[in-house]
């Protein structure tokens, strides 16, 4: 997948907490203009295909995070449990330790759930593979182990959630504390 252009990427952060924030029908180009400084015609400049192209650009660069972060956490020298751990980490990082609300989760809410379902479904295969590969290597039964990484997505898919939704954010710290053993059992 190709990376997106430098000036792209200059947009991608506020993007990202826009979509993230309001999923895809809750932002509109006036929230884009006023978040990237950036009037109609300059943002149809830099994204031709509209919010569209915005979100795909943003699905990208997570895409490319989730990979260079998450996943390579994943791929790391260690026993299961501490490299499960330091994905752990990378993802409460990412979420900022709870207080931000998953990108991929807003964008399956709204009308857009049909042009970006299989990039996100894809991302999210990747990962939980990913989990398994690990869970196998320690010794895990390949079935048990499946289930157990589609488990470990729906702890920290459900902590955003319940964190948000209770505004207690040490509701998702303590699951992605107590979450790398609990797949490890």
């Amino acid at each position: 997948m190709p990376r997106p252009t430098a000036a792209k990427q200059t947009y991608v952060p506020p993007l990202l907490d826009l979509f993230r924030q309001y999923g895809y029908d809750g932002v509109s180009l006036s929230k884009i203009s006023q978040a990237t400084g950036l009037g109609k015609a300059s943002l149809y400049h830099h994204f031709p295909g509209g919010k569209d192209d915005m979100v795909t650009t943003v699905l990208d660069t997570l895409d490319q995070w989730l990979q260079e972060t998450a996943l390579e956490a994943l791929e790391n020298e260690g026993d299961a449990l501490a490299r499960l751990m330091h994905m752990g980490d990378r993802i409460s990082e990412a979420y900022s330790h709870g207080q931000k609300p998953c990108m991929l989760a807003s964008l399956m809410l709204g009308s857009a759930k049909d042009d970006f379902q299989l990039q996100v479904q894809g991302m999210l295969r990747r990962w939980m593979e990913a989990i398994a590969a690990v869970l196998i290597q320690g010794g895990m039964d390949k079935t048990l182990a499946q289930e157990r990484s589609e488990e470990a997505l729906v702890a920290i898919q459900g902590a955003l959630i319940m964190a948000r939704a209770m505004d207690d954010t040490a509701l998702f710290e303590r699951t992605m504390q107590r979450l790398p053993r609990q797949l490890c059992r």
